[in-house]
């Protein structure tokens, strides 16, 4: 293996950024390859939102180390961040780092990723090559790069969950595309001309969900014909609004209330269960689409002008495919992982920290990380992300004894991102809104309850 190859880290957003922080202080320079053209370019999808945990739990250890060497000054702990704040006075100071800087390589997106002059097939003395990594930066222009060891931080906000009830897109909704939104975009300030005094849909019952209508309705409040229906699979309103006034963070409760309030007042008309089925454009029409789906067992349908998926995200594995991986095949995660955040069993509550002996792969000194190695279980937090690269890096540096301990006490962090309902008694689907690894638990979970989104 060329051991002059440097360690390779795909995304620079948060847990990739803590991933190379770790390792510089371990006195290694890895190289990050960035999609985006900036820093952070996922959080800055939703960089209006803000997240439910304070800066104490968003920030990565070796990165605030870093930084304050340079002589920056933490925000203050207990404050609330915007994805903007998180970003601008965080992440981008953290990456303009004189020894962070120089080894991010933005718009280069990693489409591919092997072990060199060998494919998967191949046993003998794999291990003794090192990766390749296909590289595509702008105008198409591609490159190979070796590395000895590989951190896959890419995240999965690019491969949003389809809003079909199934798993899969409903007919009609990739054809529709030009009119389906997913997570949480801008609909009261970046975008709302798309969508004021619109009839727009929001699919999803988790906080994510939650977001865009009470977004949706500050909306109608300056342009009245805005109308909103709202689709969700489970009935237990108390489920999906969780805590309330007694809710452990009160940014969340005051969430569940106001939306709670704009039901009963009519602002929202309400489908649930409602399973989408199809989605069609109609000529002629007011509306744009019809949205037709499975209600309590009697085929439904009413029209719409913009629909905004918040189901969820899932990981792209096609990236890997020629490395030898250990992915679970329900949920996709780090198959070593699968037990410990499997959301038929776990809440977010319940998710223990873990590092370098449960994302081991069959090809060594390869590794999923943050988001990604959850696959679909929607209960990761930036809190767990850290502590994976923490321990990865030790392992990478040969500090086996730091790689196999624990350093994250997860009950005393409170920290967690899941948004999450899963109705076994509904079509035994999951609806896992948008994981942005940063809130707070709620006291109130059980098992088949995870609500704690940022």
């Amino acid at each position: 293996m060329n051991t002059q190859a440097p360690v390779a880290i795909i995304g620079a957003g948060p847990v990739g950024l803590a991933a190379a922080a770790h390792l510089i202080e371990r006195g290694k320079q890895p190289i990050i390859f960035e999609a985006g053209n900036e820093i952070g370019y996922s959080i800055k999808q939703w960089q209006h939102v803000q997240l439910f945990s304070p800066w104490e739990f968003n920030v990565d250890k070796a990165s605030k180390r870093l930084l304050q060497k340079e002589g920056w000054e933490m925000p203050p702990e207990d404050q609330l961040p915007t994805g903007k704040e998180l970003r601008e006075e965080y992440l981008l100071p953290l990456a303009s780092l004189p020894t962070m800087q120089s080894q991010i390589k933005l718009n280069a997106e990693v489409t591919a990723v092997s072990k060199k002059n060998w494919d998967k097939v191949k046993d003998y003395d794999r291990e003794k090559y090192p990766y390749v990594l296909k590289v595509k930066l702008a105008k198409d222009q591609e490159y190979i790069i070796e590395a000895k060891s590989v951190i896959d931080a890419s995240g999965t906000w690019f491969n949003p969950n389809p809003i079909g009830s199934s798993g899969i897109p409903a007919p009609g909704e990739k054809h529709n595309q030009g009119y389906i939104a997913y997570g949480i975009p801008d609909v009261k300030e970046r975008l709302k001309k798309e969508y004021q005094n619109k009839s727009v849909t929001v699919v999803g019952s988790g906080h994510s969900a939650m977001q865009v209508v009470l977004d949706l309705l500050k909306l109608q409040e300056s342009h009245p014909e805005t109308k909103i229906h709202w689709i969700m699979r489970s009935t237990n309103l108390d489920k999906v609004f969780g805590g309330g006034e007694d809710d452990q963070l009160e940014a969340r409760g005051e969430l569940g209330i106001r939306a709670r309030k704009a039901i009963e007042n009519d602002q929202i008309k309400l489908h649930t269960p409602f399973l989408l089925q199809r989605i069609e454009e109609i000529e002629d029409h007011p509306h744009n689409l019809r949205i037709t789906g499975d209600q309590n067992g009697s085929q439904k349908y009413f029209t719409t002008d913009r629909i905004v998926g918040t189901t969820g995200f899932r990981p792209d594995l096609n990236m890997i495919r020629e490395v030898r991986t250990n992915i679970d095949p329900g949920i996709e995660s780090v198959g070593d992982l699968a037990p410990l955040i499997d959301p038929n069993i776990h809440s977010c509550g319940t998710v223990h920290p873990h590092g370098i002996n449960e994302l081991k792969h069959p090809d060594e000194n390869f590794f999923i990380t943050g988001i990604k190695s959850y696959g679909r279980a929607p209960n990761f937090l930036l809190a767990t992300g850290y502590e994976q690269v923490r321990s990865i890096a030790a392992y990478l540096t040969g500090d086996y004894e730091a790689a196999n301990s624990i350093e994250l006490n997860l009950p005393d962090t409170g920290v967690c991102s899941t948004d999450f309902i899963l109705d076994t008694e509904k079509n035994g689907n999951s609806e896992n809104s948008t994981n942005t690894g940063c809130c707070g638990t709620n006291k109130q979970e059980t098992q088949q309850e995870n609500d704690c989104s940022c």
